[in-house]
């Protein structure tokens, strides 16, 4: 059995997917691309696919992971082409990895988003922002199956900051762009609960929903305040080409071969 990681996004108006559409559009694109998948035992067996931590919907993401089980060894760039050329444009396939490594999903721990703030002017943006990280906690709530949760949003955001818009962007209108690390913690905290605190501590109110993107997802760096690349241990537990070519040499000498 072959284990192969991918890394997936969500653009445009396919942020508004939800987790089961993209599940319903996965599985297909395994058929179509006659991936030799491994299934589950049971009366319904299904494909092994590992879903890990993925974004809320209506939210773009370039930093979604997910784990495939094969029953054949597959080329894991070929893999990648062959699926997303069966996706839908949007739901892009862009990395792919053999997994030679444990625990990809303890390797998520941490998110980079970004938010842009439309009809808003950067400079109170920056104050809220200010406001927000001088606070020893910010107290937010959210609907949520049992009823009004409260939650402080404070403590799991690592980084919160105003960037500088694109030179390109048209200036009619004011918008300030936000980025922000937050760490997974449970109760977890979302790009639309550190808005809510924003509001709390300063009045920071959009006059339009928020454009959220996660630019990046995994291990956080305490050191240097940095999220890694999640799939980096498994490219570099990968056999180089010259020890994969030294191994078939050994392997092949006759026996008692020795040097000269």
């Amino acid at each position: 059995m072959q284990r192969i990681r991918l890394r997936y996004t969500k653009r445009g108006r396919l942020r508004f997917t939800s987790h089961r559409d993209f599940q319903r559009a996965f599985e297909r694109a395994l058929r179509r691309s006659e991936v030799p998948m491994a299934y589950s035992a049971g009366f319904t067996p299904h494909p092994k696919v590992s879903y890990a931590n993925a974004a809320p919907t209506g939210t773009g993401s370039e930093a979604e992971f997910l784990e495939i089980a094969l029953t054949e060894a597959r080329d894991p760039e070929v893999l990648r082409g062959l699926l997303d050329a069966s996706m839908p444009d949007g739901l892009d396939i862009i990395d792919a990895v053999e997994a030679r490594t444990s625990g990809l999903a303890e390797r998520l721990t941490a998110s980079v988003w970004e938010m842009r703030l439309d009809g808003v002017e950067p400079e109170d943006v920056r104050t809220a922002v200010a406001a927000f990280n001088d606070a020893e906690a910010v107290e937010v709530q959210r609907k949520a199956k049992n009823g009004i949760r409260t939650f402080d949003a404070r403590a799991a955001v690592a980084d919160l900051r105003v960037v500088d818009a694109p030179a390109d962007r048209p200036v009619e209108r004011p918008c300030a762009i936000l980025r922000l690390v937050v760490r997974h913690v449970t109760p977890a905290v979302r790009p639309d609960d550190v808005l809510s605190g924003l509001r709390a501590v300063a009045d920071l109110a959009p006059p339009v929903p928020a454009a959220v993107t996660r630019l990046a997802q995994g291990l956080f760096d305490e050191e240097s305040g940095t999220v890694t690349d999640p799939l980096a241990p498994d490219r570099e537990a990968a056999p180089t080409a010259h020890s994969a070519v030294a191994g078939a040499a050994v392997a092949t000498a006759p026996e008692g071969a020795g040097s000269a």
